[in-house]
């Protein structure tokens, strides 16, 4: 057999793909050939997939077509959308369901601890102080929500996020150190709203500073003493708070009878007067439980001291006080019931050389104390 005739044969044998040979190759160009469109056709067929791990469409569209370009488009259009749209999906429920926990916490801080009869004049500001509560843990969840989605979908997105995180951990730290007092006095505030120590009309004692509460914020309160001074205080700097009426406050009324009274009678007399009080269709509202006479509170000098006591309403106990004060100066005034008041013993001395030559001057039975004269003055 002739080489053309060979070289004839292996052209018909060999796939198009391939350059065939004219007759008048040699036998070493056709080898040429064959060897070099072998590893071609093995690079094809071991082709690197375009995709990683966790592109979940771009694997899928790779297996199904082999086209690179159409499986890297497909995670773009498909994927990362898909991803992105998720997790806003999670971020939505998750603060969904913390907005109800925090409804919740509200609902139950505005019940009341107080009886019906004294119910209404202090829902309406408990209420508002839940609604404020709940306004202020809605917007630091949602800012948390957000800010966490936000990174997440910029990792997503294929955004480095280690740098933002570690400047946003370095501006943490300046402000840590630079506003000290501004991040405690804001961490106050979210404490004091949380765990509702007071509210505005609220009567308090933060140290220094005393009065009706004003203006709450997270930063600072506003008070107004009763001389009308308005008082501000930054939230850090409030150390322990006295609260004179939440939930409710109590009336103390101490009364001084002398010594030679009846101390029976007397408490028989103001637990009656008290009585009085408590059905009155006015007051009796304000007052929550019955007022009790708990009997000698203390011996002074002078008097026997009685305590009277009525739980009250928030920021009732001052007109109860007086009234029932008011009360019982009118029934002691009519039962002959005395109220003392303090003496006090004036001496009124006079010169030495004075008093010997006056003592001398006068009869032996009219001679005065030369150490001097006494008036006693009884003052109120």
């Amino acid at each position: 057999m002739s080489v053309s005739t060979l070289v004839s044969t292996m052209s018909t044998l060999l796939p198009d793909s391939l350059p065939s040979t004219t007759p008048g190759s040699t036998g070493s160009n056709t080898v040429s050939t064959v060897g070099t469109a072998g590893p071609a056709l093995a690079e094809d067929a071991t082709e690197a997939s375009p995709c990683t791990g966790d592109e979940m469409f771009c694997n899928l569209v790779w297996d199904w077509t082999s086209n690179r370009r159409l499986a890297e488009w497909s995670d773009l259009l498909i994927g990362k959308p898909l991803a992105i749209a998720g997790l806003v999906l999670l971020g939505i429920l998750a603060r969904w369901l913390l907005h109800r926990a925090v409804d919740r916490l509200a609902h139950r801080a505005e019940k009341g601890v107080l009886p019906e009869r004294v119910e209404s004049p202090t829902s309406a500001r408990r209420k508002q102080r839940a609604a404020t509560m709940s306004g202020v843990l809605k917007s630091i969840v949602t800012v948390a929500v957000l800010a966490v989605v936000g990174t997440m979908v910029l990792s997503e997105l294929g955004v480095a996020i280690a740098p933002i995180i570690a400047s946003a951990g370095i501006i943490g730290i300046a402000l840590g150190f630079g506003a000290q007092s501004l991040v405690r006095d804001f961490l106050a505030g979210i404490f004091i709203f949380i765990e509702d120590q007071y509210g505005v009309g609220d009567v308090v004692d933060v140290g220094e500073a005393s009065g009706t509460v004003e203006a709450v914020t997270l930063r600072m309160t506003r008070l107004r003493d009763i001389n009308g001074t308005v008082w501000y205080v930054p939230n850090g700097e409030i150390l322990r708070v006295g609260n004179q009426s939440q939930n409710w406050s109590r009336a103390v009324v101490d009364v001084a009878v002398g010594y030679g009274e009846d101390l029976a009678r007397v408490q028989r007399v103001l637990r009656e007067v008290a009585h009085d009080l408590w059905d009155d269709d006015e007051l009796g509202r304000v007052m929550i439980e019955a007022p009790e006479v708990t009997g000698v509170e203390s011996l002074d000098a002078d008097s026997v001291t009685i305590r009277v006591m009525v739980k009250t309403a928030p920021l009732e106990q001052w007109s109860v006080a007086r009234a029932l004060r008011q009360q019982i100066k009118a029934r002691f005034d009519h039962e002959g019931i005395e109220i003392p008041f303090a003496q006090r013993v004036v001496w009124h001395r006079e010169d030495q050389r004075q008093v010997e030559a006056q003592h001398d001057a006068e009869p032996e039975g009219e001679a005065q104390d030369p150490r001097g004269t006494m008036d006693a003055v009884s003052k109120r």
